[in-house]
């Protein structure tokens, strides 16, 4: 099992926690990104720069996923696509994308992203909290508790 971060709009404090765990759990960390990214040196982090473009990042981490893999984002689609891959996929905040409810996580973006065409100012996601990085770091705990690699 791999980590893979769509780290173009993952949060620095997001990205440190995952560091942190990658260290501690053994486990691999690919980062994507289309700019250049600063990673500590570690032979378990490595990064993947793709060109500018929509979902260039996104068509990469799902081209590479395996089975299993973790994938953070808060891209819709892309947790979609890593789930259709049999893949896990966990958003920033901390909540977990599953077959139950990525359904339900499309429509409501499809249906934000047809108003913002229309012109209807929607807002943005509200601001990372302490509450949401507490969240994500205890659930990406409990999955690579879960999972069979070494400590």
């Amino acid at each position: 099992m791999q980590i893979w971060v769509d780290a173009d709009a993952c949060p620095k404090v997001i990205k440190e926690i995952l560091f942190r765990a990658s260290a501690r759990r053994g486990i691999d960390l690919i980062l994507v990104a289309n700019h250049q990214l600063q990673v500590p040196p570690s032979s378990l982090v490595s990064t993947i720069r793709v060109s500018l473009g929509a979902d260039v990042a996104d068509r990469e981490i799902v081209d590479k996923i395996a089975v299993g893999d973790l994938v953070v984002t808060a891209d819709i689609p892309l947790a979609a696509a890593t789930i259709a891959q049999k893949g896990h996929a966990l958003n920033p905040r901390g909540e977990f994308y599953s077959p139950e409810n990525i359904g339900e996580r499309l429509s409501m973006r499809n249906f934000l992203t047809d108003l913002r065409d229309n012109g209807v100012v929607t807002g943005g996601p509200a601001p990372l909290t302490q509450r949401d990085r507490q969240n994500f770091a205890n659930q990406l705990d409990r999955f690579l508790a879960k999972s069979d690699h070494p400590q």
